[in-house]
């Protein structure tokens, strides 16, 4: 694997991923433009002090990214933070490095970095309220062997879709998380 200065440099900018965006863009920048972040916040000092740099590894096709980027961008503004998007599918080997339960590619995953290109903390794919949500919103699906699972998995996919653009205790629970990544 590359290191995370290359992976780093090498990422998109914000400007670059929105318009790289196919799926999802209007829907973040919705989000992006509700949600808004208390300034007092403690939290996003210590943020200042460990980090200043976050490589996001994602996918514009991505519910769980269409909610949970346009929050770290509010944290990222709020903290100087530069931010750069690594596509996950074209960068299988990082995003493996960053497997969610050491098996899954889920996204996306926000690398936090010193000055030094260092880890100094990691989040992702999602909030523990929100993955509360998810496992239960999924939890009365049937095995994939059954004719209509794939059509009540899509069903799932809007309410959960849904939910996440509507849902700004969701949005607040995500901020939450990652500044308490910090402490």
């Amino acid at each position: 694997m590359e290191t995370l200065k290359h992976y780093f440099e090498k990422g998109l900018t914000k400007e670059a991923y929105f318009n790289h965006m196919q799926v999802n863009r209007s829907e973040s920048e919705s989000i992006y433009n509700a949600f808004h972040l208390d300034e007092a916040d403690a939290r996003l000092q210590m943020v200042r002090e460990k980090a200043s740099k976050v490589i996001v590894i994602t996918e514009d096709w991505c519910g769980d990214a269409m909610m949970n980027i346009p929050v770290l961008l509010r944290i990222a503004e709020a903290t100087d933070l530069e931010v750069k998007f690594s596509l996950r599918d074209s960068n299988l080997d990082l995003m493996d490095a960053y497997l969610t339960n050491g098996t899954a590619r889920s996204i996306p995953i926000f690398i936090f970095l010193n000055d030094d290109f260092e880890e100094v903390a990691k989040w992702g794919p999602r909030a523990q309220v929100v993955q509360d949500f998810v496992t239960e919103v999924r939890s009365d699906l049937p095995d994939k062997s059954h004719p209509d699972f794939e059509a009540l998995q899509k069903e799932k996919h809007h309410q959960i879709h849904d939910k996440y653009l509507n849902s700004p205790e969701f949005w607040e629970a995500v901020k939450d998380d990652i500044l308490n990544q910090f402490n």
